[in-house]
């Protein structure tokens, strides 16, 4: 049987054989609760406190300021609703490109009476940051722009936003599931008040996560329960899974120059085959500005439902689409970049990781390339 080429690392991302280990020695050591006071919570308890400590080492902040989630989902909810919640009314200001973990957070929030503005994206996929700015009001108390996007891998202004939300005091909440552990990252001299982390993006594991919470900034829990994670985020925590996430952290922390330089060569080699390969393809995305391991692309004519359907079992990529009730629908955040439904539908996302080869990416490269072809020439 044929290994597949996967090259869907924005999607999750296979982990580490030292996550492993991680996990599953806690798994056989930590079989105490970590809020119990006897010696098997405690030993629990420590295995958690030593995770937290690798997040904030990669992170650059204080121990005291990491919250461990169930992944990105909790944690952008968290932030987003927990910020409402203290606030009672008022006014966010986000993208267009978001996760739907926040645009749909901010949806019901509209449901709720709070108004939301969404800023739009250049046809790069950059948030315009003239609408940011435009966009404070005096109830103003939220801005949320995500670090890179999980499509296009379009890496955001967060400097200039958070410069902005800073000057009017507004606090401001950067998801950054897909950027950590794939480019350099502290939060040092930011203005970020609340930053999403996301295990299984970094070769950790799936089911764990975290929200940074800068000191002293209020926010209120939208889960009702015990006082775990400082009454914060209450529910025993995933003791192994946490063990994986510091894991991969001290990993992310060790190896990042790395899996950069790696990933972009990877990358490049990626792109230049394809082209030479396939006509007419275009990148969809800056040319420069973004992830090192993210190549978004146009196929025209090669509908990427299809492609990916036929690659199934061969290359595992991701599509410009999703499929809802039989029905083929374009991505939002390639239509928000002024992308044609039919250029959408005929897009790709390709992202390496830090496990592929070169060879993988040259065999890949053939089967995408005969597959198109394929696809280009059949009857309509």
């Amino acid at each position: 049987m044929i290994p597949v080429i996967y090259l869907d690392n924005n999607a999750t991302t296979p982990a580490d054989p030292e996550v492993y280990d991680a996990v599953f020695s806690s798994l056989k050591r930590d079989i105490g609760n970590p809020s119990s006071s006897h010696l098997t919570g405690r030993k629990a308890r420590e295995t958690i406190e030593h995770g937290r400590q690798e997040v904030a080492d990669l992170l650059g902040c204080g121990v005291d300021e990491i919250y461990f989630t169930s992944g990105g989902t909790e944690a952008n909810n968290l932030a987003l609703l927990g910020s409402a919640l203290r606030h009672g009314k008022g006014h966010i200001v986000t993208s267009g490109i978001e996760h739907p973990s926040v645009l749909l957070a901010c949806r019901h929030l509209e449901s709720q009476g709070f108004e939301v503005t969404y800023a739009r994206v250049d046809p790069n996929g950059v948030v315009k940051v003239d609408e940011i700015a435009d966009a404070v009001r005096k109830d103003t108390f939220l801005m949320s722009v995500m670090h890179a996007n999980n499509e296009t891998g379009v890496l955001q202004p967060i400097e200039e936003i958070g410069a902005i939300a800073k000057s009017h005091g507004i606090a401001f909440h950067v998801d950054a599931a897909q950027s950590i552990g794939k480019t350099p990252f502290r939060l040092e001299d930011t203005a970020i008040d609340f930053m999403t982390v996301v295990g299984h993006k970094f070769y950790g594991p799936k089911g764990v996560g975290a929200l940074y919470v800068r000191g002293g900034r209020p926010l209120d829990p939208i889960l009702y329960g015990g006082g775990h994670e400082r009454g914060l985020r209450p529910g025993t925590e995933n003791v192994a899974g946490i063990a994986g996430f510091g894991k991969a952290c001290q990993l992310a922390k060790r190896d990042i120059r790395l899996r950069v330089s790696l990933t972009l060569r990877l990358r490049e080699l990626l792109f230049e085959q394809l082209k030479s390969l396939i006509p007419g393809l275009r990148l969809n995305g800056h040319p420069s500005q973004r992830l090192p391991n993210t190549l978004n692309v146009c196929l025209p004519g090669v509908p990427s439902r299809l492609l990916a359907e036929r690659l199934s079992d061969a290359v595992a990529l991701s599509t410009g689409s999703a499929c809802h009730a039989g029905e083929t629908t374009p991505s939002a955040v390639l239509l928000a970049m002024g992308l044609s439904e039919k250029d959408a539908l005929t897009s790709v996302r390709l992202s390496v990781g830090k496990d592929n080869t070169e060879e993988e990416i040259l065999k890949a490269v053939s089967l995408i390339a005969a597959a198109a072809d394929a696809l280009r020439q059949r009857p309509s």
